[in-house]
């Protein structure tokens, strides 16, 4: 009798073992899904291995998040998960997904704002790029807290997003401040280049991120950059106009058509409008680029008053006004520029 009863419970432990045993393989070794599907998840900076183990399993990619946490507890991997966007496949072994998580980047999100463009449109690229909403950027790019944190000298971020090309892991829910906050991280980056143990602070910050950011939308050539900015250099020292038109369009905003009009040039109700408020505009008109900073930091020491565009990309410098009228008959036949 005692010898059945052994038995038996000989035959029971062994078939418990051997249960869990293929529960084990089955786990280790067969994916969710044959073949596999890719999903989308989302891992949270400082989320609980726990917390993650049960999204994975909500979202079919592992059978059991008990089994899971078990697996990267044996193997060490708990602790190594990353946060971040990833692209993960039902088809995979748990053991795999853990080797992915624990090594991969995740899904980076790039962003690629080009020099020259003003803070509205860099707001719909990181729409479109699906790292938060337009609006959601634009709040954060005026948000106090964030400006003050990077010691930017105005109401906005106008200006101070540096033009680059930059690579995100996405949050969740509808957050600009990180992509904000990564820009002006760059800016304060490249303006220690450009002002190394000099950097202007406050409204001279202020004033020659406006000076550079008028210049970046008067030229594309490089080498005129200086130049540039030494012209409007004079002509701020001698109390001249700046006359720019890239201002006025700012100003003008979205009611811009393409067309500058003599109304455009004679509104003195923009306070953009160059053509007849002395100095420099409120503020940046665009992010300006690093040859642009530069060229205001560095500006070229010479006694010319007045440029206007050639056509073929660069412009010509005069001294006096009758040398202007002169180059704008001859390369703009009468349309009136600076």
């Amino acid at each position: 009798m005692l010898r059945s009863i052994l038995l038996g419970l000989v035959v029971c432990c062994l078939g418990l073992v051997g249960f869990v045993g293929y529960r084990a393989y089955e786990f280790l070794s067969l994916p969710p899904a044959s073949p596999g599907e890719t999903k989308t998840v989302l891992i949270e900076p400082g989320q609980s291995f726990e917390a993650t183990a049960k999204m994975l399993a909500a979202e079919g990619v592992v059978r059991d998040a008990d089994g899971l946490r078990l697996l990267a507890r044996l193997t060490d991997k708990a602790g190594k998960v990353k946060a971040g966007e990833f692209e993960v496949s039902t088809g995979w072994t748990p053991t795999q997904l853990l080797d992915f998580l624990t090594t991969s980047k995740g899904v980076q999100h790039k962003l690629a704002a080009p020099e020259g463009l003003p803070m509205r449109q860099i707001a719909r690229l990181a729409e479109e790029a699906g790292l938060c909403s337009a609006a959601a950027f634009l709040k954060a790019a005026s948000d106090p807290k964030l400006l003050a944190k990077y010691d930017i000298p105005a109401a906005t971020a106008e200006g101070f997003l540096f033009p680059n090309t930059y690579l995100f892991t996405r949050k969740r829910g509808d957050d600009g401040t990180y992509v904000v906050e990564a820009m002006l991280k760059e800016f304060r980056r490249q303006a220690e280049a450009v002002w190394p143990g000099d950097k202007p602070a406050g409204k001279n910050l202020l004033a020659a991120v406006t000076l550079a950011s008028i210049v970046e939308k008067e030229t594309g050539v490089d080498a005129e950059r200086p130049r540039v900015a030494g012209v409007f250099v004079n002509r701020l020292a001698k109390g001249m106009l700046l006359q720019t038109d890239p201002t006025i369009i700012y100003g003008l905003g979205e009611k811009f058509n393409g067309n500058l009009t003599r109304a455009n040039l004679e509104d003195t109700a923009n306070p953009y409008n160059t053509y007849v408020r002395p100095g420099l505009p409120p503020g940046p008109i665009c992010s300006p680029g690093l040859k642009s900073l530069q060229a205001v930091a560095a500006p070229e020491a010479h006694d010319l008053y007045y440029f206007v565009a050639t056509g073929e990309g660069e412009h010509k410098f005069s001294k006096t006004l009758d040398e202007h009228v002169n180059a704008v008959n001859k390369y703009q036949r009468g349309r009136g520029k600076k």
